[in-house]
């Protein structure tokens, strides 16, 4: 978890960039895809990590120590989001991984933005997350920290193969696998539809149901939430069979648990207690 300097040192990072993001257009798939790579680069490299954050080194010198990696490969914008996060204070080393890793998806999210996709690939990557809920094999074998990054991608590209999904998406279902960063799969495709939703001004609502829900019953929760939280809202549709029936609804940190498993789970515990 990160700590309280380095969540703020994050945060006002990204908002200072908000609008510069909004007006590079096509280059930002460029960007995103430097950030990601250098995301992956920092997290197997634990001494490069301290050397960015360490408050003791001149800002001076992290940059002659990027500029030493990178040389002129890199976007001149990657060089500047990385030049503002080393002059920034860090609860820890690691959290400048984080930081890197949100500036790429921000990219991800403004190219999406550049070609008016941002909801099509915010409706996919709940199309995606769904899937997954049925596919514990294919799950397990997506977060396998045993198997090689390259083979995790391999397939995903097999999954996915045909799926007309837009290349946005593709790319961050990829990240996902490729860099696993100590996440399951499906917690980080989550991770990724709250972000689309925050960026697209809405609140996220998960709603877990055992069947599909049609399109009238997914238009009355928008309503009804959007009422509720007054804001607009984006429903996350989840199909798991296992939860038998009911529905499960979770907004930010609450949840409401109506579903068939969550009273047959309550029943056994009551029985226990009785016992």
């Amino acid at each position: 978890m990160r700590g309280e300097a380095s969540r703020l040192a994050d945060r006002k990072s990204r908002d200072s960039f908000a609008a510069q993001f909004s007006g590079i257009g096509e280059d930002t798939w460029r960007i995103g895809n430097e950030l990601f790579s250098i995301t992956a680069l920092l997290d197997g490299n634990a001494a490069l990590e301290h050397a960015l954050t360490e408050a003791s080194r001149s800002n001076e010198d992290k940059m002659a120590l990027l500029r030493g990696i990178f040389g002129d490969q890199a976007h001149e914008f990657t060089m500047t989001i990385l030049a503002d996060l080393v002059k920034r204070p860090w609860s820890r080393s690691a959290d400048i991984a984080n930081a890197v890793e949100d500036f790429g998806v921000d990219a991800m999210m403004y190219y999406a933005d550049h070609t008016d996709s941002t909801a099509q690939v915010s409706i996919e990557l709940a199309e995606l997350h769904s899937a997954l809920i049925d596919l514990p094999v294919v799950r397990a074998r997506l977060q396998d920290e045993r198997a090689n990054s390259d083979a995790r991608v391999k397939l995903l590209h097999d999954i996915l193969d045909g799926s007309g999904f837009n290349i946005v998406t593709l790319r961050l279902a990829e990240h996902a696998t490729a860099n696993l960063r100590k996440r399951r799969y499906l917690s980080t495709i989550q991770w990724l539809i709250g972000k689309f939703s925050r960026h697209m001004g809405q609140s996220l609502v998960t709603v877990t149901t055992a069947t599909h829900l049609s399109d009238e019953q997914i238009a009355k929760l928008v309503d009804v939430y959007s009422a509720k939280l007054g804001r607009p809202v984006h429903v996350n549709a989840v199909v798991d069979a296992s939860v038998i029936g009911g529905m499960r609804i979770q907004v930010g940190e609450e949840v409401t648990d109506n579903t068939v498993l969550a009273q047959l789970r309550h029943l056994q515990d009551t029985v226990k207690v009785g016992v």
